[in-house]
């Protein structure tokens, strides 16, 4: 799978880490996410991509909010889902003002997601890309998804498509010839 966009420089990843920020930031006094006209950005964050904004506290995961779908301008996107990921991440009550300073602003922008064709466990598990691809995991209205960073913490393939499987509300251990997963690669930053 090749990367349908190219790297971002410093500059615009700067751009859009400042965006999130600011977005946190209004959302605090005014309890929204940053409007942002996209025309007032450069050429690169008014494409349309997908992205996931990931906040940690003390290297504690303290909020992670994101599309898988590209829909709208990215520097847009990057707004909405900054606010998303500090106020209403479902797992954690909203950011408060106290904990702002503390949090870590983390960007993934994704690529378009493809299907694996497989035709057992143990063949998905010798396709999956350790490092390098995100995953979805769809079985009916179940569904769910693992960011590339998360091979961090789950190196092993079989650990990460079993926590996969956790995460959309299936056993570990379940298998079915419906099940569908789809790979994605993302470029993220800053470095941790």
């Amino acid at each position: 799978m090749t990367s349908e966009f190219t790297t971002l420089s410093d500059q615009h990843r700067a751009l859009l880490l400042d965006v999130a920020s600011h977005s946190i930031d209004h959302g605090l006094t005014n309890h929204e996410s940053l409007k942002v006209n996209p025309e007032e950005y450069p050429d690169e964050l008014r494409a349309i991509r997908a992205s996931f904004v990931t906040l940690k506290l003390s290297d504690q995961l303290r909020g992670c909010i994101g599309h898988l779908e590209a829909m709208q301008p990215l520097v847009s996107d990057v707004a909405e889902n900054a606010y998303a990921a500090a106020f209403r991440d479902p797992r954690f009550p909203p950011l408060s003002p106290s904990e702002r300073d503390q949090v870590a602003i983390h960007l993934s922008l994704l690529t378009h997601s493809v299907a694996i064709e497989f035709d057992s466990e143990a063949d998905l598990l010798a396709k999956i890309r350790p490092g390098k691809d995100g995953l979805i995991l769809i079985e009916g209205f179940r569904r769910g998804t693992f960011l590339p960073s998360v091979w961090e913490a789950l190196p092993n393939p079989r650990d990460f498509v079993d926590q996969l499987k956790l995460k959309a509300g299936l056993p570990s251990n379940y298998w079915s010839n419906s099940l569908e997963v789809m790979r994605y690669e993302s470029e993220s930053f800053p470095e941790e």
